[in-house]
């Protein structure tokens, strides 16, 4: 225990001096802890790290007191001006305990400090995972690593790993090896990881009190399979030889001690060719559970014969729990599908299994990045996908739990801003933020403070099918319109740097579901005239199933339903895109600069005082994402960040030019 005590004290110093911010030049708030400790108590007291590892002390004890569930990851932090006590009744909840230490350390010009306090905590869920999907595009381990390290500084525990889909197999098999050769595979040929590698990965996910799950996808997204074995279907009867042992060949990589659960897969069976015997996955699973592993399988997914002991995971909203099966949730966040200023407020506003903690059916949740698309590069994952944000945001729900029922309400919208709910979203974007600057500077964090933004919109106005008909908003900005015999007023004070019209899931938004042309003001004053750049997007792209929502539009267009902005009545071109046209269905062309988050932003005249934004955003019955974002930014590294001293305000007044 002392040398454990030695190196956190040592790791310590080394995360300060790396990572701190510097406050010298002004008081230090409280620091931001992610997730939120269950509870929490500042104490105003100080510990110097420069004190004797003798004044740290961590130690096991029976129990922690007034801790009502997942007892054995609970932890006790006591940080004094004399001491730092450190408490858990196991090494999992000194570990956590540890996480926390890190988070509360800062540096001063005369030293290094832990910010005291007293601390109680545990998690609200026994299983609180991630999911990459390497089966489709391969991830180097380095890359993995950088995201399990991730994982554990922020108390999540499970990284869920799917190995094999269509494009590839990528897990070593030395029975059947010509399921690794690049001839089985139609992206990122050959590439696959080695049974050391593999033995690596999850060794080194124990080591951090992380539990990997392996995921080999059966019978669904098996053309890889298929076509190595030189099979048409997966009724053939070769593979009631092969899959077993290839199930068999997994297990005995890694003891069930540190390898818990298999992952069958069993999704999306939709063609004839993909259907199994009935028979073979019912004797699979027996035999997996002989090895002393659990069994996962996704809902909804194939219904196997005999099977009432596997735990389900949850992946669509078609999806219910399974009578008397634990299970997961992983329902609607997908990081593929989500922009990271709506996606954000969602996964924190959401309930995992509908509930403010795990009991022992209810188990916890998963969120997944299924980056279907073809990349060229394998860090685009993390660049075009709001990966980082989205697993601190939901380590948060995981650890913490979402005590509030809104019933689904707030996923696509904010509360109002005098709802004690905006408080808490506030309080917690503000820890993210600080999160962002302090730990991620050399890491894609595509997120910015979005809380203080506000917009008028009004519409739809009736297009007739024609998105480049004009409404007279686009003349002037007054209180309300008649057109066509109708009255138009404006939904004032909407909150957000991306806002959804209607949202693609179906979650309660703004306005009710139907096509036509909408508009959307503001004004952001400046303290001086200034070029800013501006993330700008309508009607953003998932990155899944080709580009979802397209076709993509022409260079001279910012989206096929022809959106139009204007900054002080100057109209703002489109980006030169690089790949314009794209059809929908184009999974094999990666993706460079569809999306605002990770294309080069805008750059935009801003005048000293007020300045008046207007958008125009036309829907189509067949527009998918129905969303827009202007949001200024300003770049600090390989991040961005807000741009300071900018006001907001989308009061409109009569007769208001744009």
């Amino acid at each position: 225990m002392a040398n454990t005590i030695k190196y956190l004290l040592l790791l310590l110093a080394t995360t300060f001096t790396v990572l701190h911010i510097s406050c010298d030049t002004k008081e230090r708030n409280k620091p931001a802890l992610i997730p939120l400790p269950q509870k929490l108590q500042w104490n105003e007291q100080v510990f110097n790290l420069k004190d004797s590892s003798n004044s740290f002390k961590q130690r096991l004890v029976p129990q922690i007191e007034g801790v009502p569930f997942n007892k054995e990851e609970a932890y006790k932090l006591i940080i004094t001006n004399d001491s730092v006590v450190l408490e858990a009744t196991s090494t999992k909840g000194l570990f956590w305990g540890q996480q926390t230490i890190k988070q509360l350390g800062y540096s001063k010009k005369n030293g290094r400090y832990l910010t005291g306090c007293i601390i109680n905590d545990w998690p609200a869920f026994k299983l609180r995972g991630f999911m990459q999907d390497v089966g489709r595009n391969y991830q180097s381990l380095s890359m993995l690593k950088e995201q399990i390290d991730v994982l554990a500084a922020y108390k999540m525990n499970v990284f869920h790993l799917h190995l094999t889909d269509n494009p590839g197999w990528r897990l070593e098999s030395k029975i059947y090896p010509q399921l690794n050769s690049p001839e089985s595979m139609s992206r990122w040929a050959g590439q696959y990881y080695t049974q050391e590698e593999f033995v690596d990965l999850v060794n080194y996910c124990y080591q951090r009190n992380i539990t990997l799950i392996p995921e080999l996808d059966l019978p669904g997204h098996s053309r890889a399979l298929r076509k190595a074995l030189q099979v048409e279907t997966m009724k053939d009867p070769l593979l009631k030889k092969v899959i077993p042992e290839l199930f068999n060949e997994l297990c005995k990589l890694v003891p069930a001690g540190k390898m818990p659960f298999i992952h069958l897969g069993t999704d999306e069976v939709w063609h004839e060719y993909e259907q199994a015997d009935p028979e073979l996955l019912a004797a699979l699973i027996e035999n997996i559970q002989s090895r002393g592993r659990e069994v996962i399988v996704w809902r909804p997914g194939i219904e196997i014969k005999n099977d009432s002991s596997s735990l389900t995971q949850l992946w669509s909203s078609a999806g219910s729990p399974k009578p008397g099966h634990r299970y997961l949730d992983s329902r609607l966040n997908y990081l593929n599908h989500l922009d990271p200023l709506s996606g954000i407020p969602q996964l924190y506003f959401d309930r995992i299994c509908g509930a403010a903690h795990g009991d022992s059916v209810k188990l916890g949740g998963t969120l997944c990045c299924w980056n279907d698309n073809n990349v060229s590069i394998e860090y685009d994952i993390l660049k075009q996908n709001p990966v980082y944000p989205g697993i601190l945001t939901y380590s948060e729900i995981a650890w913490k739990g979402q005590q509030h029922n809104t019933e689904d309400k707030y996923l696509a919208m904010f509360p109002d801003f005098n709802d004690p709910l905006f408080s808490e979203y506030c309080n917690f974007e503000s820890r993210l933020i600080e999160h962002r600057d302090k730990f991620f500077q050399n890491k894609p964090f595509p997120y910015i403070r979005q809380t203080e933004m506000e917009w008028s919109i009004i519409g739809p106005f009736n297009h007739q099918d024609d998105v480049n008909r004009s409404f007279p908003v686009e003349d002037s900005v007054c209180e309300r319109y008649f057109v066509d015999s109708l009255e138009y007023n404006w939904k004032e004070r909407i909150i957000g740097g991306t806002l959804h019209l209607q949202h693609f899931f179906g979650y309660p938004s703004y306005f009710p579901k139907a096509s036509g042309t909408y508009y959307a003001f503001t004004r952001i004053w400046s303290p001086k005239t200034q070029k800013l750049d501006v993330w700008i997007g309508f009607h953003d792209w998932s990155r899944s199933g080709g580009r979802r929502g397209g076709p993509f539009p022409d260079k001279k267009e910012w989206h096929n339903t022809n959106p139009k902005v204007w900054v002080n009545n100057q109209i703002i071109a489109a980006p030169n895109w690089q790949q314009p046209n794209l059809k929908t269905q184009t999974e094999k062309i990666p993706f460079v600069d569809e999306n605002y988050f990770f294309r080069q932003a805008q750059s935009i005249e801003f005048k000293k005082g007020w300045n008046t934004v207007l958008l125009k955003i036309p829907i189509k019955n067949n527009t998918w994402k129905r969303m827009f974002t202007f949001v200024p930014v300003m770049k600090e590294g390989k991040n961005f960040s807000e741009v300071r001293n900018l006001i907001y305000n989308s009061e409109i007044k009569l007769d208001t030019k744009k």
